[in-house]
């Protein structure tokens, strides 16, 4: 059988499969599931993955997706949680849209049993809550078959758009989100457990100023090695409007709270309430460029040591209020968090504040061994002043302070995973998973000082922001609110050259020349430099500092901007030929091609240590004309160019009016306007398939995309994709108006043309006969003519100049 024959037949085979597909880009293969496989289940809002058997928990309307990651090709199971249709016209009598009133599953914990799922939704702006059966997949149900459900308020928000963060330890869950039907109020709860062990923020004394609840973590100190005795922590990550700042506009600045487990609040003051209620400013700055990135977006805990709690390390995505489409990363040491917690408290204002009180305990603090021996074994025995200080004094004045790892502009990260790589202890080693808004899966190494970025995944459709990223046993799992992918989150053969695999020799990597590919080394780290061993054994040149020329087909005129993927704080530089039109838009370049621009184009971005002056190569561009021979004839916007568009637009305007005229003439003769409407009927019949209007817009519509389409081809940058469409949007409205007067002036003209020559063989009779037809010709559709110039805006109001020709890459 020929090859043609075998894709025949395993064509129709392929398209009966399931709706799991796998795809493949430079060598990297992931698997998606969509809409093909969950149907009409959306609104994927949280992940539960049970790292004992790779079944993944997705909680989404109305809904529990549970997806075994080891074998995707089967269809997931589904478990129905809805709301009852009497609860949801409750709902939408008090406003709520017929969307909002359903259950969507915010929240999914294991329970401490080993055999249950602690689940909570929505459920129609009435939050509930309800355990699921790990084992048969089912809802826990009372005697007479109803789920058996418990109060879900100050566990999750009664709005599914209302940020929210939640931790469960030990049965006992701490969530940070919105407790009221408008959600005005905010509180951090412990909000399960016995009554008098629930306790909450106070409310009185604005200890949370509007704040937008990013992540929570848990820090479980070890009884081994906690020689202190200190007591166990939960973190607690937000932005919120700034206080202490005394501005005409309210100031948001990302947080970091902290509580501790033992605390079962004050015996008189702050009763169920937190005693050791503390926050502080997180502050992600670049110090030499004077950047400070002021929106917390997402933070991943991770513990650098397993057996050291004081290794644990927040890394932290951030953006900034005034440049969204540029991110950063910082991370946060838990024992700089406690550091500032400390530390000195912020002052008030007013004039009554108190001093600090000194000695034991300290306002706010957790419980060691320390205060257990001066008697202080819980939080009702903490004297009443020390109590009525802490509430008054939340805020440290010390912020936790950190430099950022990564900066990308350009781009909109939305979700950060991060897992370590490489054999040595204590270095800063990293792998940054990062989702965007673009449906992107980014992913960055980061070695002290340098990160490397190493693929750029595009897994989902654009419209699909990435919302959720899980890492296990080497496989990352992406989610977006519609699908989710599976894709091998750390290997060697991400390096996709000799010299970048020799880079991350330290990481346990090595280049096979035969298989031309990196893998996994198998032999014992030598004592020597690795790195510089590795590169000599390399013959091809290429490495992370030495990009590919990516060549560009433009026309003169043109207005491209060349992206570079700036990954260090530090600044990047471009050369360029020197007359050149040229804007930095910081890392980008903005070019306006001229035949002195030709040529290459480098941006090169300072790297490492803030003493090493050597750059590294970013990116390589490469300018040639698209076309050489008629370069020189279209120029955008040349003067001769818009002279002919105004003088078309002049005569076209007087032919208008001249032939307004003569219509209003021919009306006013008498005899031959009556000839003129009955011809009208004949002539629509004989051509009912060209009617004067659809032929002119549908030749329009294509000159005009035509036109732009030729204009848009140079170039792939994704992050200029809008813009080019946003310039094409405007040229082809502009270009339309004027398309459309030139081909009704053609159509006119041509309809007149066509009726002589087709009589002109009759000879005298047909002469006679060509006068009358070309009266009647004038005279048929005299009406529908001055309706239809009277609907064109150019007779109404004089029509703008066409816009100047723009493109971008």
């Amino acid at each position: 059988m020929t090859p043609v024959g075998v894709m025949f037949i395993l064509f129709p085979v392929c398209c009966l499969l399931p709706g799991t597909w796998a795809a493949t880009v430079s060598g990297l293969q992931y698997t998606v599931l969509d809409r093909r496989v969950f149907g009409a289940v959306a609104n994927f809002s949280t992940f539960l993955l049970d790292p004992t058997s790779g079944v993944l928990f997705m909680g989404a309307r109305d809904t529990i997706v549970v997806v075994d990651t080891n074998k995707l090709n089967e269809p997931p199971r589904m478990v129905i949680w809805n709301v009852p249709q009497e609860s949801r016209n409750t709902c939408m009598t008090k406003g709520k849209t017929e969307g909002d009133c359903r259950n969507y599953i915010l929240l999914l914990e294991f329970h401490s049993d080993g055999r249950h799922i602690y689940v909570c939704g929505t459920y129609a702006f009435d939050p509930k809550c309800a355990f699921l059966e790990k084992s048969s997949l089912t809802l826990e149900k009372d005697a007479d078959g109803h789920v058996t459900m418990e109060m879900g308020r100050k566990k999750v928000p009664f709005d599914p758009r209302k940020p929210f963060s939640a931790v469960m330890t030990d049965d006992a869950l701490y969530a940070a989100t919105s407790i009221n039907f408008r959600g005005t109020e905010f509180d951090i709860t412990r909000a399960t457990g016995p009554e008098q062990k629930q306790i909450r923020s106070e409310q009185k004394v604005h200890w949370l100023d509007e704040p937008e609840f990013v992540s929570s973590a848990f820090v479980e100190l070890s009884t081994d090695n906690n020689v202190a005795g200190e007591d166990d922590r939960i973190f607690f990550f937000f932005n919120e409007a700034a206080m202490e700042y005394n501005f005409y506009s309210k100031v948001r600045v990302p947080r970091v709270a902290r509580v501790c487990r033992s605390d079962v609040g004050g015996l008189r003051t702050l009763q169920q309430h937190w005693t050791t209620f503390l926050k502080a400013e997180l502050v992600c700055e670049d110090k030499l460029r004077h950047q400070r990135f002021d929106v917390l977006v997402d933070v991943f805990t991770l513990r650098h040591s397993p057996q050291e709690a004081g290794s644990t390390h927040f890394y932290g995505l951030f953006t900034t209020q005034w440049e969204p489409e540029q991110s950063a990363v910082c991370v946060f040491g838990a024992s700089d968090i406690i550091r500032a917690m400390n530390g000195p408290f912020k002052k008030r204002n007013d004039k009554t504040d108190t001093p600090t009180p000194v000695g034991l305990p300290r306002p706010g603090q957790c419980l060691n061994n320390a205060l257990k021996a001066e008697g202080y074994d819980s939080s009702l025995k903490i004297p009443d002043n020390l109590l009525a200080y802490v509430r008054n004094h939340p805020l440290m004045q010390q912020s936790v302070n950190a430099a950022p790892l990564l900066v990308r502009k350009g781009v909109t990260y939305t979700k950060l995973a991060v897992t370590l790589i490489g054999r040595r202890e204590g270095q800063r080693e990293a792998m940054l998973h990062l989702g965007t808004d673009f449906g992107e899966l980014h992913q960055v190494a980061v070695i002290d000082e340098k990160a490397t970025l190493l693929r750029e995944i595009p897994l989902f459709e654009p419209t699909e922001p990435v919302n959720n990223i899980l890492l296990h046993r080497g496989w990352a799992l992406v989610g977006t609110p519609q699908s989710l992918a599976r894709l091998r989150s750390e290997d060697c053969t991400l390096y996709s050259s000799c010299k970048l695999c020799a880079r991350f020799g330290e990481l346990g990597c090595e280049w096979a020349a035969s298989e031309e590919r990196c893998v996994r080394s198998t032999s014992a780290p030598s004592d020597g430099d690795v790195i510089e061993e590795a590169l000599r054994k390399c013959d091809s040149q290429e490495d992370r500092c030495s990009p590919s020329i990516k060549e560009l087909r433009v026309s003169l005129g043109l207005q491209l901007l060349l992206p570079c993927a700036q990954l260090s704080p530090r600044p990047c530089s471009w050369e360029h030929p020197p007359n050149s039109l040229t804007k930095q838009r910081h890392p980008d370049l903005e070019v306006t091609v001229t035949r002195d621009g030709l040529g290459s184009y480098i941006c090169a971005c300072q790297e490492g240590q803030i003493h090493d002056p050597t750059p590294c190569r970013r990116a390589v561009y490469q300018l040639t004309l698209e076309d050489p021979t008629t370069a020189g004839a279209v120029v955008g916007c040349a003067r001769h160019v818009v002279a002919f568009y105004i003088l078309s637009f002049l005569g076209g305007l007087l032919f208008g009016a001249a032939l307004l005229y003569f219509v209003k003439c021919r009306q006013l003769s008498g005899p031959r306007e009556g000839i003129g409407r009955d011809l009208l009927g004949s002539s629509a019949r004989q051509q009912p398939g060209f009617r004067l209007t659809d032929k002119r817009n549908g030749i329009a519509s294509k000159a005009a995309d035509a036109g732009q389409v030729g204009k848009l081809g140079n170039g792939g940058h994704r992050g200029n994709s809008a813009s080019a469409a946003n310039a094409k949007a405007r040229n082809g409205s502009g270009n339309a108006s004027y398309a459309n007067y030139n081909i009704l002036s053609a159509d006119v003209l041509d309809g007149r043309t066509a009726g002589r020559e087709a009589r002109a063989p009759r000879g005298g009779e047909g002469e006679s006969a060509e006068g009358a037809e070309m009266d009647e010709g004038l005279g048929e559709g005299i009406t529908g003519l001055e309706e239809e110039f009277a609907s064109f805006p150019m007779f109404k109001t004089p029509a703008p100049l066409a816009p100047c020709e723009e493109s971008s890459i």
